[in-house]
């Protein structure tokens, strides 16, 4: 546990960053002072802080020796090239923590090609490009492509080595000067070349202490110059945030997609990133995809988005937390209040082109405490007068409830405080978020993720394999608004001249259905929805006749949707009934990536004479017999995921219960549909009751067919488990008792029948292709006892 007042910090940098840092850091309770080298004018009056002048802030071993004077306890970089050299290694080495990545790490922004090579390896969402470092190759690439690029040196090249052409002989130009003519050194040595993005940008600051993460609001910066976005690039002229942009549905799918897969990246790849992970994005119709990363944070963004952490918000124990060796930024609390906050920066005149320095200049204090002042390109003359040492200045951050409210305070109540000779700010951050209704872009349904056209693609894909579960009273053809079944022409029969009944049963696959996302292999799930509803309905002596299903998916892929319905047509067939129709829902938000859902409902009849249970026909002694699984079927497969998960198994594996078959393959193995097998004893009165075995295993599911009268007694030993349900017993130290009641463990159904019937079932079932064991018998139950009693259970231990 830190104490109050013992954190000393070494704060390195003199930027609009790092007197946003300053500012919050100060404010903490566990802080007793900061040290900034250099600082600006900024840091030299805020509390808790002095700045350093006498020590370069380049110099890695002079810092640690004066970090070791003042006993610093916490090292902040600010920019990114002191992270770049490796800075982090030295505080290491003298056992002081720094907030900040490895210098392997911080090659995510040292090296534009590490970054995009690195976002290549592990599938995170980016522009395509190509890598160059000759220039002629890199003239004759931008000559054979079509699409615009932006060209970026690799190297560091302060937040400016970003071109963004609009024509060829821009591009030529722009690979000269970073190549040739080395307008930015050697960060020019190497170039990028990468395909133009067109959408709104924003990007995402997280905290990470290389396991866990933290991310704050998203923002939107201004890099041009120029109002309107004219004008060249500059380390940013003003930013807002939250950025209007940005839905929560949006903020999921970047942690989903780009935030989680890069930190889960960087630790597989062995430089665990530690710090503030700034994650620059193009908002573009396919999703957002990656312009860059910093390994530190960003300037103005730190500006705008620091001063939405709550007074109680402690940023010191947040870097604490991601520098500790335990990795508890997980145990720390952030909130964020619920307010905008708008950053207008303050530039020197003829920035970012040559400009004047040592101008003086007159800062006036805020009178609102919305109001903040964070000092950029400042210092102190030696008479102790303010002046301009920077092309960006000052910035002035204003927050307040609404977006239009926080950008008026920055430009009325702050920017009116500043005055310098030939001061230049742009009057229009954050016009993005104030585009007219006019200019907005026409809306779709196809835009919004659903695509009509690829829906009534898929139907007319899947109708040759709903067609081949038409049977007399139902034509199997979809399309229509709903599905029918002539009960006259499906060869019903009255029953003393009474109407049948109608049974339905509703039921879905469960979590199978992500292996089956994995394998890529969807048909046999549509076999498993299938048999989940018919079984249901067989059990209670229903023939059934129809069925319907639903599918719901972010964004509808006809092949996997295709091979979905294909299964379940197959299922249909086997249990005689048709496919009369279903939904096929796109809903992107709702579901994610490549998800997808589905559900099923079961349509059939029954007769009262073949009613079932019929449990006041039931006596002790009557035969329990079980019919044999074809697998796991559909249940316990939460459990399933779980125990592969601990031993490290991957789907793709050779399944170690079955050398022939992968993990994947087996465990996709469809549910055993039972329709056609027990009708005919069903019909021939030869049964009492059926019991499905489904979640909740024998314990649970056998009872639901008894009077309360009778209890179940079952003999372990009467069938062999399966060797698949013995691998997942021993593997996941499963006690016997919890694998009865969790599986089926190689018992598919469960019939109770007459001990004088008993012969002829069998044999009826074995005819019709089951493997029948016989498991026990009903015995007498009195009050309080359970319904299912299980023998010999300790021969499954």
């Amino acid at each position: 546990m830190t104490l109050a007042g013992s954190v000393r910090i070494l704060l390195i940098g003199n930027g609009g960053r790092e007197h946003a840092l300053a500012w919050k850091l100060s404010q903490s309770p566990l802080v007793e002072s900061i040290f900034a080298v250099p600082g600006n004018g900024g840091t030299a009056t805020c509390p808790k802080t002095t700045n350093i002048t006498d020590v370069a802030a380049n110099d890695y071993p002079a810092l640690v020796q004066f970090a070791k004077s003042k006993s610093v306890t916490l090292v902040v970089p600010g920019p990114e090239a002191p992270l770049v050299d490796g800075v982090e290694a030295y505080f290491r080495a003298a056992a002081i923590p720094c907030f900040g990545p490895s210098k392997e790490a911080a090659q995510m922004e040292g090296s534009k090609t590490f970054s995009k090579d690195f976002m290549k390896k592990y599938n995170i969402p980016t522009a395509a490009y190509e890598n160059f470092s000759d220039y002629k190759q890199a003239v004759a690439y931008v000559d054979s492509v079509s699409h615009d690029v932006v060209i970026k040196a690799t190297g560091l090249a302060a937040g400016k080595g970003v071109i963004i052409p609009t024509t060829k002989e821009e591009a030529k130009d722009a690979l000269k000067q970073i190549m040739v003519d080395k307008a930015f050194g050697s960060a020019g040595d190497e170039v990028v070349i990468e395909e133009f993005l067109a959408g709104d940008e924003l990007s995402i600051l997280t905290f990470s202490d290389g396991t866990h993460t933290l991310s704050l609001p998203p923002a939107q910066d201004h890099k041009r110059i120029g109002d309107g976005d004219q004008g060249p690039n500059t380390g940013g002229m003003g930013c807002y945030a939250p950025t209007t942009i940005a839905t929560k549905e949006l903020i999921r799918k970047i942690e989903d997609e780009v935030v989680q897969p890069t930190i889960a990246g960087m630790r597989k790849s062995g430089y665990p990133f530690r710090g503030v992970l700034f994650t620059g994005l193009m908002i573009t119709s396919q999703g957002p995809k990656v312009l860059e990363y910093n390994v530190r944070f960003g300037d103005p963004e730190t500006q705008t988005v620091l001063p939405l952490l709550s007074a109680e918000t402690d940023l010191a124990e947040i870097m604490l937390a991601c520098t500790a060796h335990e990795a508890r930024l997980d145990c720390v609390n952030i909130k964020v209040e619920n307010k905008y906050s708008a950053t207008v920066v303050v530039a020197a005149g003829g920035y970012p082109g040559s400009y004047a320095k040592g101008t003086p200049m007159v800062v006036g204090q805020p009178t609102s405490p919305d109001i903040t002042i964070f000092h950029a390109g400042t210092n102190l003359s030696p008479e102790g007068r303010l002046q301009t040492s920077g092309g960006r200045v000052i910035a002035v951050n204003a927050t307040a409830d609404t977006l239009e409210a926080a950008v008026k305070k920055a430009y009325e109540q702050g920017v009116t405080l500043i005055d310098f000779d030939k001061m230049y700010y742009r009057k229009d951050i954050a016009h993005r978020a104030f585009r007219s209704r006019q200019d907005k872009e026409a809306l779709t349904y196809a835009g919004a993720g659903v695509s009509v056209d690829a829906g009534n693609e898929f139907v007319e894909r899947i109708k040759k394999a709903v067609r081949a579960t038409k049977q007399p009273g139902a034509d199997a053809e979809i399309g229509g608004f709903g599905g029918e079944m002539d009960l006259a022409k499906c060869g019903l029969q009255l029953d003393n001249g009474e109407l049948p009944v109608v049974v339905g049963a509703i039921d879905g696959v469960g979590t199978k259905l992500m292996i089956a996302q994995k394998m890529q292999k969807h048909d046999t799930v549509g076999i498993d929805l299938v048999a989940m509803n018919v079984n249901d309905l067989v059990v209670q002596g229903a023939r059934p006749l129809m069925f319907l299903d639903y599918y719901g998916c972010s964004k509808l892929d006809l092949s996997t949707a295709a091979s979905f319905v294909e299964g379940v047509a197959a299922g249909c067939i086997d249990a005689g009934c048709t496919l009369v129709g279903g939904e096929t829902a796109e809903m992107p938000g709702m579901y994610q990536k490549d998800d997808y859902d589905a559900a099923g409902c079961a349509f059939g009849v029954m007769v009262n004479s073949q009613r079932l249970p019929r449990q006041s026909d039931m006596v002790a002694g009557d035969i329990l017999l079980g019919l044999a699984s074809s697998g796991v079927h559909s249940n316990g497969f939460s459990l399933v995921r779980r125990i592969l998960e601990r031993e490290g198994l991957a789907y793709t594996d050779a399944a170690p219960w079955d050398a022939d078959k992968t993990v994947g393959e087996s465990l996709l193995t469809p549910t055993r549909i039972y329709v056609k097998s027990l009708r005919g004893v069903i019909e021939a009165r030869l049964v009492k009751g059926l019991a499905h075995i489904t979640g909740g295993g024998l314990i649970d599911n056998v009872p639901r067919m008894l009077p309360e009268h009778l209890a179940a007694e079952i003999d372990l030993t009467a069938w062999e488990m399966p060797a698949v349900f013995r691998w997942l017993k021993m593997s996941g130290n499963v006690e016997p008792y919890q694998m009865v009641r969790t599986f089926n463990t190689g018992i598919g159904m469960v019939a109770a029948v007459d001990v004088a019937h008993a012969k002829d079932a069998v044999a009826a079932l074995e005819a019709a292709g089951e493997k029948v064991f016989l498991l026990g018998q009903l015995v007498p139950r009195a009050g309080g006892e359970p319904h299912c009693r299980v023998l010999n259970l300790d021969s499954w231990a």
